[in-house]
């Protein structure tokens, strides 16, 4: 039986950057749809996805990124489900495939992505944490047991790391040589990226405990 792969990604505010990732994921014949979740989005996030083949399902409000993950796979018909960043940098056809072999050969049930050779400072914090990760390909299947997902924020990739070890799964860790991310400075600028960054880890550490 072939597997069915749907790529999905959540982005609010993404428009500078998710087309090139969008684009690699067409030329994944792996992949048999790309949804990308419009997070209650400012700018032109949804039009740019259109433009560049994906499903768009736009959220009126902002979610959240646990929030705008659950909807993408709600409405996702794969059997094997492939979450990406919208604002990843460097990455290729190649790299996704590695995300997704060992699940669609059976080897195992889910993979993560760790960055390593991008820049320092996502290297680093990868190095540190690997479940932080929001690159992961799993069954669909397994996402039935995942509780409150969308109340994580963005500490929903520490969420998944507990829930799939107390199902005894631990991912195969992919090495994704050279990529990395925009990071929210860059984005934002200097004040307000500081800012959003802290909220994040903010939102991070109020998982850790749970772990």
């Amino acid at each position: 039986m072939t597997n069915r792969v749907s790529a999905i990604i959540p982005a609010y505010n993404e428009a500078p950057n998710i087309a090139s990732v969008l684009r690699v994921l067409r030329d994944v014949p792996e992949i048999h749809e790309i949804i990308v979740v419009d997070d209650g989005s400012t700018d032109n996030t949804a039009e740019m996805a259109r433009q560049n083949g994906a499903i768009v399902l736009s959220l009126p409000e902002n979610q959240g990124k646990g929030g705008a993950m659950k909807a993408g796979a709600a409405i996702a018909c794969g059997d094997v489900v492939l979450f990406l960043d919208a604002d990843l940098v460097g990455l290729t056809v190649t790299h996704v495939k590695e995300l997704l072999i060992p699940v669609l050969t059976g080897s195992s049930d889910a993979t993560v992505g760790i960055f390593e050779g991008g820049r320092a400072s996502t290297d680093w914090a990868q190095a540190l944490a690997p479940f932080l990760s929001g690159q992961r390909a799993l069954r669909r299947q397994l996402l039935v047991g995942f509780e409150h997902i969308d109340m994580a924020g963005y500490g929903v990739e520490l969420q998944l790391h507990r829930q799939l070890k107390r199902m005894g799964i631990s991912p195969h860790e992919v090495v994704l040589r050279d990529v990395t991310q925009v990071v929210k400075e860059e984005k934002l600028g200097l004040v307000k990226g500081f800012s959003a960054r802290m909220r994040m880890y903010w939102e991070i550490i109020r998982e850790i405990p749970r772990v």
